[in-house]
């Protein structure tokens, strides 16, 4: 991996603003594009007329996953899955609903219950960081800061070391998050596309392909912001150039 130093030697602080800006107003432009995706797919119904809770049982039941349950969780684009007790959540929008954006999300889930089952190397690796990731990221709430203040009052560049190295290890999960999004929406079509009595006409598959697809780019213009964040902090601790 390139060290912070080498990139920061390439990227001034002025434009460390300018990206981190840039890739919040990307950031608002995807989240609005995916959230207005979800709500036009969720008002197309299905053919066949499954709903989010059916289609994931039935994938689950083609892939030979007998130990995983499907639940319904409170919130909206709350779904999930969750390795540590085998469960894939779904929010009431998808676990009833019998539309279009329901089977792609509940696909989706079950994508990540596939990739567990057969131990998945990137969702492992992934599984692996959470522990790491949650010291990390609490560590950053407020090494970060008072690291700056640190810097600038008592010239004592450790605490904000620590904040920048924690934010790295978030940022490396960040990055390592989408391959394990990616596939498992490969996975999901690719199942839905080889089962006609869940999704029956290609125009429903395209549009789940296209929902799924907005999805994942959540992901990686979240990928992309920690990693402008990364590169802000990083100016301060290895020196501001303007």
């Amino acid at each position: 991996m390139i060290s912070l130093t080498f990139i920061t030697g390439f990227i001034t602080y002025n434009s460390a603003i300018f990206l981190m800006l840039a890739i919040a107003v990307v950031s608002f432009i995807v989240q609005w594009r995916f959230k207005s995706k979800f709500k036009q797919y969720s008002e197309i119904g299905l053919l066949s007329g499954l709903s989010g809770a059916e289609i994931a049982e039935r994938m689950l039941r083609d892939h030979g996953i007998t130990d995983v349950r499907v639940i319904s969780v409170e919130g909206q684009l709350t779904d999930h899955y969750n390795p540590a007790d085998k469960t894939v959540n779904l929010s009431p929008d998808v676990y009833h609903s019998r539309s279009v954006a329901a089977a792609a999300v509940a696909a989706h889930e079950c994508g990540h219950a596939v990739q567990h089952a057969k131990a998945y190397s990137w969702l492992t690796f992934r599984s692996a960081m959470v522990p790491v990731i949650n010291v990390a990221s609490t560590l950053t709430q407020w090494t970060l800061t008072i690291g700056i203040l640190l810097l600038f009052f008592a010239h004592t560049p450790w605490v904000l070391a620590i904040g920048v190295a924690a934010l790295a290890l978030v940022t490396t999960f960040s990055f390592i998050t989408l391959p394990v999004e990616f596939d498992a929406s490969n996975r999901a079509l690719a199942w839905l596309n080889n089962n006609y009595n869940v999704m029956q006409t290609q125009e429903e598959h395209k549009q789940a392909k296209d929902a799924l697809w907005w999805a994942a780019m959540t992901y990686v213009v979240a990928a992309l912001s920690a990693l402008a964040t990364l590169l802000y902090y990083a100016q301060f601790l290895f020196g501001r150039r303007d």
